[in-house]
């Protein structure tokens, strides 16, 4: 059974008797509802709603672990203490890589993401597998699961981009939290027209970062690539239009079909008018 370690993962622990409250009033996660055997996605958000650092969350009995990209982890533990203020919260970084497993060959809190699309798949902090990624890329990009640095840049990506309103990273009941104004209304007046979709092809996609156009036009960029699968946050009226009028979507010049994941219940639409979140 495949047990991945991610070797460019970190870890934060959040701890004190004001932990839960002290993330619940900051990050996207509605933390309150995180179960005991999951973890959830989540972020901090810009004032203006966008990403600024974005990670994977647990509970460690009364703490919490945040998981993130070892690039991120220094600034984000500087951001959360610059936050902490006379709250009584520790928080210290907590170690370095962790291992992914699918058809679970180790325990440890299901990936919420995976969830959704019908796959078990558990993270746990340390080495308890090999470092091979092909085979965890190979499913994150046929499930539709985007990873900053690959998929989207920080900052410039918003949580409804890459799903976090659907993969249990983003909560709109909870109340404020930093960048929540902004991504409240992008919800409920359904202007979330950037989405991830997974892109195929009949040969080998191009290099990451290549341009998916349609008639000349920008419609995305190609993000994580694993033969002829890839992934890609595009202009979803855009690419319902290409489709709805039959005009052919190239990465490069490489002819591509693009799809939501299933699990999304997204559905592409005709028009720019009818996008939707």
């Amino acid at each position: 059974m495949p047990a991945v370690f991610l070797k460019n993962r970190s870890l934060i622990r959040v701890s004190g008797s004001e932990a839960q409250s002290f993330l619940q009033n900051l990050i996207t996660t509605d933390i309150a509802a995180l179960g005991a055997e999951e973890t959830r996605p989540g972020a901090l958000l810009t004032p203006q709603g966008k990403i600024l650092f974005d990670f994977m969350i647990w509970r460690d009995g009364d703490a919490f672990v945040i998981e993130t990209d070892d690039s991120q982890r220094d600034a984000l533990l500087k951001r959360l203490t610059m936050y902490k203020l006379r709250a009584a919260v520790d928080l210290s970084a907590a170690g370095e890589g962790v291992t992914v497993s699918w058809e679970p060959a180790i325990e440890g809190p299901t990936d919420s993401r995976f969830a959704k699309a019908g796959i078990g798949l558990v993270r746990k902090a340390g080495e308890h597998g090999t470092d091979d990624l092909e085979a965890y890329d190979a499913l994150r990009t046929a499930n539709g699961i985007a990873v900053s640095g690959r998929d989207y840049a920080l900052q410039d990506a918003f949580p409804h981009d890459v799903l976090m309103d659907i993969n249990g990273g983003l909560s709109f009941r909870k109340g404020c939290y930093v960048g929540q104004e902004v991504v409240s209304r992008m919800q409920h007046r359904g202007t979330a027209r950037r989405r991830v979709v997974i892109v195929k092809a009949e040969t080998a996609l191009p290099p990451s970062g290549t341009e998916i156009t349609a008639a000349g036009k920008p419609v995305g960029t190609l993000g994580s690539v694993t033969g002829k699968t890839g992934l890609a946050i595009v202009r979803i009226d855009r690419a319902g239009e290409a489709m709805a009028t039959g005009t052919p979507l190239l990465a490069g010049e490489t002819s591509v079909a693009v799809e939501l994941p299933a699990w999304t219940g997204l559905t592409f639409p005709s028009s720019a008018d009818e996008a939707s979140a």
